[in-house]
């Protein structure tokens, strides 16, 4: 039972990070249409604007200001490259953001250098918060969970009950009469894609000081991101908030379980021959195969249900 638990709480938080970076692309995706490959790349940006304001202002005001800087630099990627590419197509976007997530990549590179850094919990948050049968739960566990509703909610809350979030919605299917109506939809659309930035940058602000900010945490959490906006439904954020807590969940189980197909076939008396390709898949464990499974699941979705767990056929 306590494995039971502990690992579930694991996974809810690990889930619900991955929402608050998937949430960016999703909320863009749904909002303008592009698939942004450098996403990941904002995150990244997360981690190491809140390192370097933490070093100076401490955790707290980083919080805040990571973030918002990588909402900037999002607005900027937006306004000055992303909107000339857009008039030739969904190719040259991608190819675009592809590019840009390299170009992040090595400014890291020659800012920061290639080693990690030692980017921590703050003493604030570095506690237990509570014990499940003598296990110690993290305070920082719980403040990743906190921060995750609190964004959904906020989301939530923006775009169907403000006037900006109506704004943004209608510049999607009526950009004219938004026009018409005074608003500036290109400023609109940059605002969009620069607060997605700037989500992905609040979960590297997270998840950098959870697990380990260095130059390749983009490319870690990245093909896991387009996972879970394929299972949850392109464009959707219910959809991408429940396979999030799914993938978080699967992944935390799988990878504390040591059990392969060789047991289960040794307790019902069917043993492949020794020597054979099917005696060595057998013995690969659960934990082993942990990697491939979001994959997988990613693979029988696209099969079974192409449009997603939440998503829509686009007509």
């Amino acid at each position: 039972m306590e494995f039971l638990l502990v690992s579930l709480l694991n996974g809810i938080s690990y889930g619900l990070l991955l929402f608050m970076l998937t949430s960016g692309l999703t909320i863009v995706f749904s909002l303008m249409g592009v698939l942004n490959f450098a996403h990941a790349s904002f995150y990244m940006l997360g981690a190491y604007f809140a390192y370097q304001a933490s070093t100076w202002l401490g955790f707290w005001p980083a919080l805040v200001i990571a973030p918002l800087a990588v909402g900037a630099v999002g607005m900027a990627v937006e306004r000055f490259g992303l909107r000339t590419v857009h008039r030739y197509g969904h190719v040259a976007e991608l190819l675009f953001t592809f590019g840009l997530a390299y170009l992040i990549e090595e400014a890291v590179h020659l800012i920061w250098g290639r080693s990690s850094l030692d980017y921590r919990i703050p003493p604030d948050l570095d506690g237990t918060l509570f014990s499940v049968y003598g296990s110690a739960y993290p305070v920082f566990r719980g403040f990743m969970m906190l921060v995750a509703v609190a964004m959904l909610v906020s989301i939530w809350l923006t775009l169907t009950r403000t006037r900006i979030g109506l704004v943004i919605q209608a510049a999607l299917t009526h950009p004219q009469a938004v026009e018409a109506l005074g608003h500036n939809v290109p400023r609109v659309f940059m605002l969009v894609f620069g607060g997605g930035a700037a989500l992905a940058g609040l979960a590297g602000v997270i998840g950098g000081a959870a697990f380990v900010t260095e130059p390749g945490m983009a490319a870690t959490v990245g093909s896991i991101v387009f996972v879970i906006v394929v299972v949850g439904g392109m464009g959707s954020l219910a959809g991408a908030f429940v396979a999030s807590l799914a993938i978080g969940i699967i992944q935390t189980f799988s990878v504390a379980l040591d059990y392969s197909m060789l047991d289960l076939l040794g307790r019902l008396g069917i043993a492949p021959a020794p020597g054979t390709l099917a005696q060595d898949v057998a013995k690969l464990t659960i934990a082993q195969a942990a990697p491939v499974i979001p994959y997988l699941l990613m693979v029988l979705m696209l099969i079974f249900r192409p449009k997603g767990l939440m998503g829509t056929r686009a007509d």
